[in-house]
């Protein structure tokens, strides 16, 4: 899988975290693409998850699909389009891909947002978008921002301007 781009960006803390976040929402391609989440174990992936989908206008709980491997919102923001959140974690039989609709899911327009996706290797089609965290000594984090696609491309450019206005 080649590798159009690539950005590296620092999170000293949560609310560093949060304005990446908020900045994702605001790219235009964030409608329909594709973005894998890489860290270990209190990355915060699941934190920057929970930041994109309220910064996309979901109100409510905003649940780890640990166990359910999915969950689906419709963000105000997302113009009638889903967002679905995915954590392979606990993933093990790629019968699950299948029978669970899965590819069907990544076949249509929205937001996927894919938490272990080495998990589901294989069955994954591409990301747009590949995020790598990775928690520094004084717990800051680190974030590689690979651009897979020219979609990929085009957000992490957009972000990239976002951010440093």
């Amino acid at each position: 899988m080649s590798i159009l781009e690539t950005r590296q960006f620092r999170w000293p803390d949560e609310p560093a975290c949060e304005r990446f976040a908020q900045a994702l929402a605001g790219c235009p391609q964030i409608a329909d693409l594709s973005i894998e989440l890489e860290g270990g174990l209190g990355a915060g992936k699941t934190s920057l998850v929970r930041h994109l989908l309220r910064a996309l206008g979901v109100t409510g709980r905003i649940k780890s699909p640990s166990y359910a491997v999915v969950e689906d919102y419709l963000p105000p923001s997302l113009n009638g389009l889903p967002a679905h959140h995915f954590d392979f974690y606990r993933f093990n039989d790629p019968r699950e891909w299948e029978d669970a609709g899965f590819r069907d899911l990544f076949a249509a327009p929205g937001l996927k947002l894919s938490e272990w996706p080495a998990k589901a290797a294989g069955m994954l089609p591409p990301p747009d978008l590949r995020l790598t965290l990775d928690v520094q000594p004084d717990d800051s984090r680190e974030v590689r921002a690979e651009a897979h696609t020219a979609r990929g491309q085009a957000l992490l450019l957009d972000l990239a301007h976002i951010l440093q206005a």
